[in-house]
């Protein structure tokens, strides 16, 4: 932090109006004292130094009215930071095959997910994450914490809803707990860059209403919705309360009595994207978040330090008030003086 040129300034107290109004009622009783002082100094036993003395405390009470106060700008350096909150989708539909990440290999799109959480991390060195996995409901797991190691970490443990407690995919389902951890960070570091990324297939198969996420708007610098699997789609295999397809079995399509087709839905993801004012990216053999659009955008939002200007003004009343002291205590001994020689 650094120093800059101090100034004097007035700083009224009580506002400008009722200050200026006190000021101008002290001013008047000093200029009265003066013009009674000349009319009545033949039959007075005031003196030119009572005169003087009581003026002087007038016109000191008026500027201690006023505040006088020395201004001093200080130019400090501002570290901002970023904070990344990444929501994973982790519904029984995550366990479809029919992904792929950087290469030609086919893997769950829960793996890819994973694969993504990492480059992510990468992506921001010096940020904070937290981490929100959404099925049946939003559950934040990893608060926000400067330890990307944790997040990795946690990536690694997401496992999928049992196909027996899910109840259907809701993709508003981080929407409430997203806007707590986000509206939490803002207060707590309101000079940091807020990154969301939300990672699914983008499939809604719940009859519920999807809610917009428009509100996330008012807290968020840049957002990316990254879908994961395919268009063509794969059969959803049963799992069970740990992510496991054990016996090959598949989820039936009531309607077809067949195995039920999971397919990828840009439309709404791209519908989500737009509604946090970000971008909307698909993972495939080839694109990859480190290699994609949001490995750009994430150069705008690393740690920067930046110079901000602050004043603080410091009121100086005090001298006034001791030299005011000391005319008010010369003014009292001598009304005693006078007093006593009356008696």
């Amino acid at each position: 932090m650094s120093g800059m040129m101090d100034s004097f300034t007035f700083s009224p107290a009580l506002g400008w109006i009722a200050s200026s109004i006190v000021c101008l009622a002290l001013v008047a009783a000093a200029v009265m004292g003066i013009v009674l002082y000349r009319r009545q100094r033949g039959s007075s036993d005031a003196t030119v130094w009572s005169c003087v003395r009581r003026t002087s405390i007038a016109l000191l009470l008026a500027i201690m009215v006023l505040t006088p106060s020395i201004v001093t700008r200080t130019t400090s350096k501002a570290v901002n930071a970023t904070d990344v909150f990444i929501a994973v989708d982790v519904t029984d539909s995550m366990a479809v095959k029919d992904a792929h990440y950087g290469s030609d290999t086919t893997i769950t799109r829960s793996a890819a997910a994973v694969k993504a959480i990492q480059d992510i991390t990468a992506l921001y060195p010096d940020a904070s994450f937290a981490g929100l996995r959404f099925g049946a409901s939003g559950t934040l797991d990893v608060p926000l914490t400067p330890d990307s190691t944790a997040i990795d970490n946690w990536a690694q443990t997401l496992s999928t809803e049992s196909t027996f407690a899910s109840s259907g995919s809701n993709l508003d389902a981080p929407l409430d707990q997203l806007l707590i951890q986000l509206k939490a960070a803002q207060e707590q570091h309101p000079d940091d860059a807020i990154v969301v990324y939300y990672i699914s297939d983008g499939e809604q198969t719940s009859t519920a209403t999807r809610r917009s996420f428009s509100s996330l708007r008012q807290y968020v610098d840049d957002a990316t919705t990254i879908g994961v699997g395919s268009t063509a789609g794969g059969k959803i295999p049963v799992t069970d309360t740990t992510g496991a397809n054990t016996s090959e079995q598949w989820v039936i399509d009531p309607t077809t009595k067949q195995p039920g087709i999971s397919k990828m839905d840009p439309k709404n993801l791209k519908a989500i994207a737009d509604e946090m004012s970000g971008r909307y990216m698909a993972v495939d053999a080839k694109t990859t978040v480190a290699n994609g659009a949001t490995s750009q955008a994430s150069k705008e939002y690393r740690l920067t330090i930046t110079p901000k200007e602050r004043t603080l003004s410091a009121p100086i009343v005090w001298p006034f008030a001791i030299v005011t002291a000391v005319l008010l205590l010369w003014e009292a001994a001598l009304w005693i003086v006078n007093s006593r020689r009356m008696l």
